[in-house]
């Protein structure tokens, strides 16, 4: 889905305008990169966690001349799906398989 069928989606299921729903979407990035970038997490209970995760060092290897390169440890930003959001798509998977 991108971002666009996103917008269209979330106005129909509000009963709002598609500019309203794109401008609530984009304010809910902004506030979710403003606190990472503070370091603070997002919690939405039941649906998932927004969060930073320090990602440790390790070697990689250029893939044009197989030169080992070590890359440093990083933070990166994550998700972190809550159970109710685990429950729902585990259910729906497992209705898709039995097919």
């Amino acid at each position: 889905m991108t971002k666009s069928e996103l917008v269209a989606a979330m106005a129909e299921r509000a009963g709002i305008r598609k500019k309203d729903s794109e401008a609530a979407l984009n304010a809910f990035i902004e506030v979710v990169t403003e606190a990472l970038k503070k370091g603070d997490k997002v919690e939405i209970r039941g649906f998932g966690t927004f969060l930073m995760k320090e990602r440790a060092p390790r070697v990689a290897r250029n893939p044009k001349t197989g030169e080992k390169v070590e890359v440093p440890a990083k933070l990166v930003p994550a998700f972190k799906p809550g159970k109710d959001l685990k429950e729902a798509t585990e259910k729906e998977l497992k209705k898709k398989k039995r097919k």
